[in-house]
């Protein structure tokens, strides 16, 4: 089956294609604020050159964020878009998820932080273990000082929130470990790994799930699914 990846929650428009999870096709299009009139060109055209026209997709997976609003709204709509044209399973996967799996890390504290303005970042805490990532916290939305309360071990920081926060990092984590910026964004080869599993399961679109992922102030923790 052919799986459609895309993620739209940061500055960049990242898009995979895959034969189940073999990754056959993957870019990445920085548009910053300009994902809504980008979106429908840059898919048009990649979906030509992988000769493959959007009625042979048999499922959709969206990033859910948290990141943009204005690039998540964009990215859920056009995947909802594409369920309802198609009625193929449409699938929404954490985008912070998939950023954690861009390290590759043992057994250290693996912590995407997202700037979330106003002092404040997303993130989660993961650990690498036997090839797997795990998450061990909930979904947060909170200043980097009370994150690092909740640090146990060596941490590896990545993320957009490391180019404003690293130095505050430093000052209360010598140790701290952060990865350069090419892994500080979602893949969409990872959003798609990420959803297979429910994907094989998947009858339907699914549509009314497909809600993007806001950590507002007044309800900032997202307990696990």
């Amino acid at each position: 089956m052919k799986i459609l990846g895309i993620d739209t929650s940061s500055k960049f428009l990242n898009i995979a294609l895959s034969e189940d999870e073999d990754i056959m096709k993957e870019e990445s299009h920085l548009v910053d604020r300009n994902q809504a009139s980008q979106l429908t060109p840059i898919l048009k055209e990649f979906l030509q050159k992988s000769k493959t026209p959007i009625k042979k997709i048999g499922a959709f997976v969206i990033g859910l964020g948290p990141g943009s609003f204005t690039g998540l709204r964009i990215g859920v709509s056009a995947v909802k878009g594409f369920g309802i044209a198609t009625g193929k399973p449409c699938i929404g996967v954490a985008s912070i998820d998939a950023i954690a799996c861009n390290a590759v890390e043992n057994n250290k504290d693996v912590i995407p932080i997202i700037d979330a303005k106003r002092g404040q970042v997303y993130a989660a805490i993961y650990r690498r273990k036997a090839g797997r990532v795990k998450r061990l916290s909930d979904y947060m939305l909170l200043p980097v000082a009370e994150l690092l309360k909740k640090i146990k071990r060596e941490p590896v920081f990545l993320g957009d929130g490391v180019s404003l926060y690293r130095e505050n990092i430093l000052s209360a984590d010598k140790k701290a470990i952060f990865l350069e910026e090419k892994y500080w964004y979602p893949e969409a080869g990872n959003i798609i790994r990420l959803g297979f599993s429910r994907i094989k399961k998947a009858k339907k679109p699914g549509l009314d799930k497909l809600t993007p992922l806001y950590l507002y102030p007044d309800d900032c923790q997202v307990r696990k699914p």
